[in-house]
């Protein structure tokens, strides 16, 4: 299944292949599969304002290294989608601190999921998210998602603060939250999933595996 690999501005020309199909793999779910066409643009990738030097980008690799989920953080020090887009979403005051990053484009690619129940891969995507605040220090997570995914991840064991009241759009309901990154959290995600241990290839510095062992 899925290894989960952490790319971020100082390693990013290690995985040049790999983030090329990341945002071609967003434009694909996003702007095709669900029809986000606020964001589509004349090319078949997806990148917004926020895929800055600043982002962090969870990218889980199959054993040939290609890209089959992912996800992203943003410093919430930096702009991000709820403190620069949907304020309204937190009652125009959205968390800001050294500490709090925002989740946001979580997706697994369409073989790997499965009917009627959870995926395992996105479980290893959100263990990689947890994991990986854990070891940078942070302490919690905001996110702007559809209404229906704090009970969701409440059902995993996550703490998930509502910030402010919803907001209808074209494409449904979206509200904006507050995750505390716990390590409890964490255990009872991987029980959920069946996992057991890190999802994470990366030594004790957060520094991503290289780009050969992750294609192995």
């Amino acid at each position: 299944m899925g290894r989960i690999v952490v790319v971020d501005w100082s390693n990013r020309k290690l995985f040049q292949r790999q983030l090329e199909r990341h945002f071609r793999l967003r434009h694909e779910i996003y702007v095709a599969e669900r029809k986000w066409q606020a964001i589509a643009r004349p090319i078949d990738i997806e990148m917004d304002a926020f895929d800055t030097e600043h982002a962090i980008y969870l990218l889980a690799l199959d054993r040939s290294g290609d890209v089959i989920g992912g996800s992203r953080l943003v410093p919430t020090t930096c702009p991000h989608l709820l403190g620069d887009v949907f304020p309204q979403l937190a009652n125009g005051s959205p968390p800001r601190a050294a500490d709090i990053h925002e989740w946001t484009r979580f997706f697994v690619a369409f073989p790997y999921r499965t009917a009627g129940k959870p995926a395992r891969l996105a479980g290893e995507v959100l263990c990689g998210l947890l994991e990986a605040s854990l070891q940078l220090g942070t302490r919690q997570i905001s996110v702007v998602c559809e209404a229906f995914w704090p009970e969701r991840l409440r059902s995993l064991g996550w703490s998930v603060a509502i910030l402010g009241e919803r907001l209808q759009l074209e494409d449904g309901e979206i509200v904006g939250a507050l995750i505390e990154v716990t390590q409890p959290a964490l255990d009872a995600t991987r029980r959920s999933y069946g996992i057991e241990g890190s999802v994470l290839h990366m030594t004790d510095s957060l520094s991503p595996i290289r780009a050969t062992d992750a294609a192995r």
